[in-house]
């Protein structure tokens, strides 16, 4: 029984040598802590940075005195990365663009001096009350005025040109020289007129002012030789003439 209790005892510490040691469990030197399945800060690091490159996302790591591991940021809006490059892109194209034109470039900063406001001569001050009262006064105004005044041109009416005698009637002066309203009979008509031949006549003309011109150019108003004016009033086709003589004051 002895001995088979001592083969056993062999056969368990063989077992017990062959077994393989724990990956970094710190066999065979001081434990450093660090505990089972832990890696070092440099190849946590290096694992980290390879899984980003695999997977697309961009890394950035910063690495402190207090942390040896360095700080892992991934960003994962490349799209707000790429706005924010861009938007850093265009201030340094605009602050180049500022030192090749020979202009300082100023960042932003509660310290800055106010800015110079710049008096403009090309912007007229006429609304400033203040700016025009001392340049100007009473006396300049009415030299002034009188300057433009004596630069009048004045022109002198001329008399009306002769109308020739071949000229159609005029309605305006006809209307002024008469004084009956329209529908009073003033002038004899024969009943041989229709009314059916002066609604076909008028239909003729475009406007009354026609009618009436056409009718004094054959001996109207005494004469109606197109039945124009079957009431005998002087006025063809309707042809009012107040409208005229109220222009006039009449």
């Amino acid at each position: 029984m002895t001995i088979r209790y001592l083969l056993i005892l062999l056969a368990l510490s063989a077992l017990a040598a062959c077994q393989p040691a724990v990956p970094d469990s710190g066999a065979g030197v001081v434990n450093t802590g660090r505990g089972v399945g832990f890696d070092s800060p440099e190849s946590l690091a290096a694992r980290q940075a390879r899984d980003a490159e695999l997977s697309g996302t961009a890394i950035v790591g910063t690495t402190s005195a207090t942390q040896s591991a360095g700080t892992i940021r991934a960003v994962s809006d490349p799209a707000g990365l790429d706005a924010e490059l861009a938007q850093v892109a265009r201030q340094n194209d605009a602050d180049a663009a500022r030192a090749n034109s020979g202009q300082a470039v100023v960042n932003a900063s509660p310290s800055n001096s106010a800015p110079v406001i710049l008096n403009n001569p090309g912007i007229s001050d006429e609304n400033n009350f203040d700016a025009v009262a001392s340049r100007q006064s009473i006396e300049s105004d009415a030299a002034r005025i009188a300057s433009n005044r004596s630069q009048y041109e004045v022109i002198q009416p001329t008399a009306l040109p002769t109308r020739r005698s071949n000229a159609q009637p005029n309605v305006v002066q006809y209307a002024l020289e008469t004084s009956h309203p329209r529908g009073t009979k003033v002038h004899r008509r024969t009943n041989i007129a229709s009314a059916s031949r002066t609604q076909r006549n008028c239909a003729q003309y475009n406007s009354a002012d026609e009618a009436q011109i056409d009718f004094l150019s054959f001996g109207g108003p005494e004469r109606d030789r197109k039945a124009l004016d079957p009431d005998g009033d002087g006025y063809a086709c309707g042809w009012d003439p107040a409208p005229f003589r109220r222009v006039s004051g009449g």
